[in-house]
């Protein structure tokens, strides 16, 4: 009886392992770093970027991420900015993903550890 209540929650524990798998193969491109939107402000006297209310110039969108452990930064127009942002929130997903891979085998190998001790 309890071996084959190890037996079942073993196959539950392969089956959400295979599932988060599935999920994985689903996402597309990835990208770690983040987008940013930003309005600046000029130095140019009488611009309106320093009327009251300003009118800061922008928005400027950029890309900043870790390169070989370099600060790379990559200013983007307004549709770079909407693909980095998709890619980014997939990488986020897939490291999910994993993290949630890494319990559930973890927890099969448990079981796996103990029935193989037991036989």
């Amino acid at each position: 009886m309890v071996q084959a209540k190890s037996q079942e929650r073993l196959a539950d524990y392969e089956r959400r392992y295979r599932e988060l798998a599935a999920q994985l193969a689903e996402i597309g491109l990835i990208s770690s770093g983040s987008v940013t939107h930003r309005y600046t402000h000029c130095a140019t006297p009488g611009c309106k970027c320093h009327d009251d209310p300003p009118q800061p110039h922008g928005p400027y969108y950029q890309w900043t991420a870790k390169v070989s452990g370099k600060t790379v930064t990559r200013r983007l127009n307004a549709q770079e900015a909407k693909l980095y942002q998709e890619w980014i929130a997939n990488d986020r997903r897939m490291r999910r993903l994993i993290a949630q891979m890494r319990q559930v085998a973890a927890k099969a190998s448990e079981l796996k550890i103990k029935q193989a001790a037991t036989t």
